[in-house]
């Protein structure tokens, strides 16, 4: 992991806790395998388990020729397809993620953009800050709330369902659309199973938490879009490129839609863009995400699955390799 990934995930109790456990070198912050110096070299041919974050540099042939006894890699974020490769998967090695970990804040960000988006209180924010007034709530929002409204989930991914368990307390009717989802997951869910346009068509919230692969680029368009119904919310907290930018910014423009994104494509809008603007975006810098203190969440997970490791026990969170061509 980088340098920068390491002094903000891991906090002194945790490289505390992981000393414990493993025989492991704490100031060892390997960024690149093939220019590793003698002493790190040495160090990676005894690895048997690779603790990785943000900023690690691919896990390829090369890589792997340096770490003859690597059984495992340990990531201590989300996604693993940005270093794992298929050399991995060939040699056997055992991976497993945090990403669950990852996913819990993303769940809770959506929670509260859902909530805040169907009560409307960005506009009604704006509405008393431009008239310093008691403001006709009626009158301007007769139809808000989130009681029996509608949000459609886009994917049922690990934020997806952690979304859908967090829903369940409130009186809404919740959609998900995902191809791989059954109708007995969907119902232990609390969910109904939809077809994509129809979750458009039906949802006053459409929330997207699908991953990134080619099937899902564009998957809102311009023609998606529109069947959203007027006043709808699009939130999309998965990837910039699950949406058509510019489609979506004609829609936002015209003021019949809202949305809160925060990823986009490309990942940091030009400075002229209206996004940053318009009274119906809350945009945000890709901070649903865990940062801050979240981010020893990230570490107590990876720590947890090293134990297991050195219990001889199996992974609690093992990333399947078939799985991944569908999956974040």
């Amino acid at each position: 992991m980088s340098e920068e990934t390491k002094q903000a995930v891991f906090g002194r109790d945790a490289l505390s806790r992981l000393e414990g456990i493993a025989e492991v070198d704490p100031a060892l912050v390997v960024t690149d395998f093939a220019a590793a110096g003698r002493q790190t070299q040495q160090r990676l041919s005894d690895a048997e388990v690779l603790l990785t974050g943000w900023g690690c540099p691919p896990v390829d042939a090369a890589a792997l020729r340096r770490m003859p006894r690597l059984k495992a890699v340990v990531h201590a974020a989300g996604t693993v397809k940005h270093h794992i490769t298929e050399a991995c998967w060939q040699r056997g090695i055992e991976v497993t993620t945090a990403a669950a970990a990852n996913a819990l804040p993303v769940a809770e960000y959506t929670l509260a953009a859902i909530l805040f988006a169907n009560k409307r209180v960005l506009d009604g924010a704006q509405a008393y800050r431009s008239t310093r007034r008691q403001v006709s709530l009626l009158s301007l929002f007769p139809d808000v709330g989130n009681y029996r409204r509608t949000v459609g989930l886009v994917g049922a991914s690990r934020i997806g369902r952690r979304v859908a368990e967090l829903l369940k307390p409130f009186d809404l009717r919740v959609l998900m659309y995902d191809p791989y989802l059954g109708e007995d997951e969907a119902r232990a869910l609390g969910v109904e199973l939809s077809e994509l346009d129809p979750l458009a068509i039906r949802s006053d919230i459409v929330s997207l938490h699908a991953p990134e692969i080619p099937a899902t680029r564009g998957l809102f368009d311009a023609a998606r879009l529109s069947l959203m119904p007027d006043g709808a919310t699009l939130i999309n907290t998965a990837r910039g490129s699950l949406v058509d930018t510019e489609a979506l910014t004609k829609e936002l423009r015209t003021g019949r839609l809202h949305a809160v994104l925060d990823h986009t494509e490309p990942e940091v809008l030009p400075a002229d863009s209206p996004l940053y603007e318009l009274p119906n975006v809350l945009l945000t810098p890709h901070l649903a995400g865990s940062i801050g203190g979240e981010l020893h969440r990230l570490a107590d997970a990876a720590i947890d699955e090293i134990q297991l490791y050195a219990a001889g026990l199996p992974f609690r969170h093992r990333v399947d390799p078939a799985t991944l061509a569908h999956s974040a």
